[in-house]
């Protein structure tokens, strides 16, 4: 029995050596690299954003970025055309956005020990790949003067991390206990806010330390001053522009619009008058903010007064501006 199984054990192996065996398993290599140069992915259906933190667009360009899975696509709204990055690690995209030049985008993804990564927009090739969270990361942002990128983790990562990207190194890092679902940095990048569950908080950057010291300094943060709001969610914030640079605005989950001042005080708030409020865009002269239904109320920056509310798009994708006569069909 043993020398029968010694010898069908030896004719295997003489079989696996076989020449023949290795081109065979060289041909289907070829066949594999042959096949995957041919592939390319021409259109992305559907969107896999977990909040207002997944979706970008570069004002400068028009172009709009969001995830699909492990991808993330890059599309002109005028032309009706993608473009898209493929994530090497395979992990799924959790949040973006753009560099204020519109050059890159900074990507954060969930999994064991995900990356924060920056694709070159017009190569669509990663630039940087920056590792130090654990679990996933809910929320990342380019400082206005790109010089520096904030990445925050899951509730459970408990990770704020500033980081010198072009050198991959962390400048600034601390701890936070709520559930973060935004961030912004303000006009002159010295400090940003995170915003989430019963949480405003201000952080401050000391760029001297910070450019002097090879190390990771403590991140300085500050709590904003939330009163009788203290108990809301908040699901998103934007940093005051121009002459309204020393503000802070947020929204709340239940729908209120407020308006933290230069020392980090909650003092106005106006209803938006709607049951859910999930985005803020803030400009020199408007304010925007996504409601429920596709709602968009607008309001001004200087005194939080409503301005408007913009029409929703036509429910059968007809630009009804193109309409000039009472009779023209509507398709």
């Amino acid at each position: 029995m043993t020398v029968e199984g010694s010898t069908i054990k030896s004719r295997i192996k003489n079989l696996l050596r076989s020449p023949s065996i290795k081109l065979r398993r060289n041909k289907d290599r070829n066949h594999k690299e042959n096949l995957s140069n041919k592939v390319t992915l021409e259109k992305v259906l559907g969107i896999t954003a977990f909040g207002n933190r997944a979706l970008a667009c570069d004002p400068r360009s028009g172009l709009v970025a969001y995830p699909a899975g492990c991808v993330v696509v890059l599309l002109n709204p005028k032309k009706n055309k993608q473009h898209h990055i493929l994530n090497s690690s395979r992990k799924t995209i959790t949040t973006l956005s753009f560099s204020p030049d519109g050059k890159y985008v900074v990507t954060g993804e969930s999994g064991h020990m995900p990356a924060v990564r920056v694709w070159d927009v017009a190569e669509r090739t990663q630039v940087a790949e920056l590792q130090e969270h654990k679990y996933g990361i809910s929320c990342v942002a380019f400082s206005p003067n790109s010089k520096y990128i904030v990445s925050v983790g899951y509730q459970h990562d408990m990770i704020v991390n500033v980081w010198a990207w072009k050198k991959n190194i962390v400048v600034a890092a601390n701890k936070v206990s709520s559930k973060v679902t935004a961030v912004s940095f303000s006009d002159d990048s010295s400090y940003f806010v995170t915003a989430g569950n019963r949480h405003v908080k201000f952080w401050y950057l000391d760029h001297t330390k910070s450019s002097k010291v090879n190390a990771t300094v403590p991140l300085l943060g500050r709590s904003g001053l939330l009163g009788e709001l203290r108990n809301n969610f908040f699901s998103d914030v934007a940093c005051g522009k121009g002459r309204k640079a020393g503000s802070t605005f947020c929204i709340t989950s239940s729908g209120l619009l407020c308006e933290f001042n230069e020392k980090r005080l909650l003092d106005k708030w106006v209803e938006l008058r709607t049951s859910q409020a999930t985005s803020l865009s803030v400009t020199e002269e408007l304010i925007f903010c996504g409601c429920a239904d596709g709602t968009v109320r607008v309001f001004s920056p200087v005194n939080l007064h409503f301005i408007c509310t913009l029409p929703r798009p036509h429910c059968l994708g007809t630009d009804i501006a193109t309409v000039v006569e009472a009779s023209s069909p509507v398709d």
